[in-house]
């Protein structure tokens, strides 16, 4: 997720990876752990809340049960849903190599 940030942030758009921002509340709220209660608080919620402010949303990498859930709500809200850097406006897979 975090290697196609640049390419899109440069493309003019503004990547927000939901780690990012759940991460440290997650860790504020005192989570020992992924499942445990402040994490089941924090982790998905942020990412949905994020997801119904988002013009659109990347769906990247392997097998994940959340980041499929986030690509269902988007496809609800109208979302437009990329599995590609080239598939972003003013985005090209070549440039995520390039700026890693």
């Amino acid at each position: 997720m975090e290697t196609f940030a640049l390419p899109i942030f440069r493309a003019g758009h503004i990547p927000i990876v939901g780690e990012w921002l759940a991460l440290p509340l997650v860790q504020l709220a005192g989570s020992q752990g992924v499942g445990d209660g402040p994490f089941n608080e924090i982790f998905h919620p942020i990412a949905i809340r994020l997801v119904e402010r988002c013009d659109g949303i990347v769906r990247v990498g392997g097998p994940s049960a959340g980041a499929d859930e986030m690509v269902r709500i988007g496809r609800q809200l109208g979302l437009s849903i990329y599995t590609a850097l080239d598939e972003i406006p003013g985005c090209s897979e070549g440039s995520a190599a390039s700026s890693a």
